[in-house]
């Protein structure tokens, strides 16, 4: 499913704005988002859990081999990297590193690699029990687990708010 569509569908945009945009692409190069921002001020939140759920979509859920994560992708990630935006490093798939995040983790994890890797990257996406289960058996932390780490994510969220 296009990202104009799941905005229709959510009742973001309508059906002419979609088709207003999908014209203006043909003489630019902007990406639809950006279009979606700049001419009926859609925020950029909204767009990218469109294009999150676009992606989850076509891709589904996954359960990735753990068992066969290649070390030199592993190396990419510090352990703090990896448990903060909650990527798992698979293995290089022609040229590009295929990761593990949850589908609630994906667009932080993609910002956050985009920034820091300079080849392309494609995720799988997973449950949280299964990354967390990844995330200790390659980046142990001691003590700390997803569930803890959620849990402090939580308690800091409370109180920020």
């Amino acid at each position: 499913m296009r990202i104009g569509e799941l905005l229709v569908r959510q009742g973001i945009l309508t059906e002419t704005q979609v088709n207003t945009i999908l014209e203006m692409q043909t003489e630019r190069t902007e990406p639809f988002g950006s279009i979606c921002e700049r001419l009926y001020g859609v925020s950029p939140e909204v767009v990218e859990d469109a294009w999150v759920e676009q992606y989850t979509e076509l891709t589904g859920s996954l359960r990735p081999d753990f068992d066969t994560c290649d070390p030199a992708v592993l190396d990419l990630l510090t352990r703090r990297q990896a448990w903060q935006f909650r990527i798992v490093p698979i293995r290089w798939d022609d040229g590009a590193v295929v990761l593990a995040t949850t589908k609630s983790h994906l667009q932080r994890a993609l910002r956050f690699v985009t920034s820091m890797l300079s080849f392309p990257v494609y995720f799988i996406i997973t449950d949280a029990g299964t990354l967390g289960e990844a995330l200790d058996r390659y980046y142990p932390m001691g003590e700390v687990d997803l569930g803890s780490v959620e849990r402090l994510v939580d308690q800091v969220a409370g109180t920020e708010a």
